[in-house]
């Protein structure tokens, strides 16, 4: 995936906003506005949320795949897009990050997520 295809994916997703709080090279994606996906355009790689376990799973798989780039290193994963993790994996790890920030909002957000 390159940068574009990485931002149209997580864009189309429900109740998605994008902007650039940090500086003018940093897209951050929110659901109901909580980061899921940072994606750093000067590198070309993103940052996402997973299982601390999983974590260590995938940095043992994938040398483009290493601890989170200023975020916490145990739940966030920084993944260069260098055409080495495949895209369907990606698309998986954006769709468990996406999940796992939904299932960590409060219920009142969840509920305005639902009925949206």
């Amino acid at each position: 995936m390159n940068i574009e295809e990485v931002r149209e994916y997580c864009i189309a997703k429900k109740a998605v906003t994008e902007s650039f709080p940090f500086n003018e090279t940093t897209l951050v994606f929110k659901v109901m506005n909580k980061i899921f996906c940072l994606l750093s355009l000067d590198d070309i790689r993103i940052s996402l949320r997973n299982d601390a376990e999983k974590n260590i799973e995938l940095r043992a798989h994938y040398p483009a795949i290493i601890p989170g780039y200023h975020l916490n290193k145990q739940l966030w994963n920084t993944i260069e897009l260098n055409g080495t993790v495949p895209t369907k994996l990606l698309c998986e790890l954006i769709d468990e990050s996406y999940e796992i920030i939904l299932k960590s909002l409060p219920k009142k957000l969840q509920e305005e997520y639902k009925n949206s």
